[in-house]
């Protein structure tokens, strides 16, 4: 049966490419998709994820400290393949329960990033389990309609992601908390995939198909290897334990500005082509 609470969360969810308002507004949030336990049915449901730095995120099972464990956590221990929407790609995924001192470290990392996950924990015996969804290899799926609109996607995405990462920096305080160090290693990691992507396979078949391009192209790869390496910058400052607040601030600015000037232009110069809408 339908939850008339999600409901509207989850079609906003789809109509919007991840972005909700209201109580989840600014929230990192994804679409689970699990398997009715009993009936067999898919069950979606809108839950909140912490990035964990490479192929998986981290959900946790608070249901706000019920007593009683969210009918998708019940799901996934009897059918633990879930699908998982991100708002720019739908994949499927494996479900594994964290247990041990491995549970109970990420576990501090939530509360010391928000302190709502120990009251929940405080509101119930149970212990909130985590669980790691780790995505199956397989062909990405987006909602987009053109290859176009997908690479439009990726990219707010990217500009989603930096913007709240810079709303963290700011309320961040003197000592930098790991989930956020965790969040800025995570986007690094995405953004270099894509770059590489782009040069490897995308780059490629637009040249060929536009000799033309050639300069909006090399332009393009420049932009890459700047971006990589303020990326490279910003990792390397992630691992030191003395690093402050203000000098993480300037890095993602950097960062940030520089991916939004590369952002527009190449959406500027190539969807136009991706959608087969260049000149002849």
């Amino acid at each position: 049966m339908p939850n008339d609470f999600n409901t509207p969360i989850i079609e906003e969810f789809r109509a919007n490419n991840g972005r909700v308002g209201g109580w989840f507004e600014g929230a990192r949030l994804l679409l689970l998709t699990t398997t009715g336990a009993r009936s067999g049915r898919p069950h979606t449901a809108p839950v909140g994820y912490l990035p964990d730095g490479g192929d998986r995120v981290l959900v946790i099972a608070s249901a706000a400290g019920s007593p009683r464990h969210p009918d998708w956590y019940l799901n996934l221990l009897a059918n633990p393949v879930v699908t998982v929407e991100d708002g720019v790609f739908t994949y499927e995924a494996t479900a594994t329960v964290l247990t041990g001192e491995e549970r109970d470290r990420l576990f501090a990392r939530a509360v010391e990033d928000d302190p709502g996950w120990a009251e929940y924990q405080a509101k119930t015996t149970r212990v909130l389990p985590v669980v790691a969804l780790t995505e199956i290899p397989g062909p990405p799926r987006t909602s987009a309609t053109s290859a176009g609109g997908a690479l439009t996607l990726i990219h707010d995405a990217f500009r989603r992601e930096l913007r709240l990462i810079r709303e963290e920096v700011a309320k961040s305080g003197p000592v930098l908390g790991a989930q956020l160090r965790v969040n800025c290693l995570t986007v690094c990691k995405g953004l270099h995939n894509h770059h590489t992507m782009e040069d490897t396979a995308m780059f490629a078949g637009v040249g060929r198909q536009r000799p033309d391009l050639a300069p909006v192209l090399d332009r393009l790869r420049v932009e890459h290897e700047q971006i990589a390496a303020l990326l490279a910058e910003l990792q390397a400052v992630l691992g030191d334990a003395a690093l402050g607040q203000a000098e993480l601030q300037a890095r993602v600015d950097d960062l940030t500005s520089a991916l939004e000037r590369h952002l527009d232009y190449e959406e500027k110069e190539l969807i136009p082509v991706l959608d087969g809408a260049g000149p002849a």
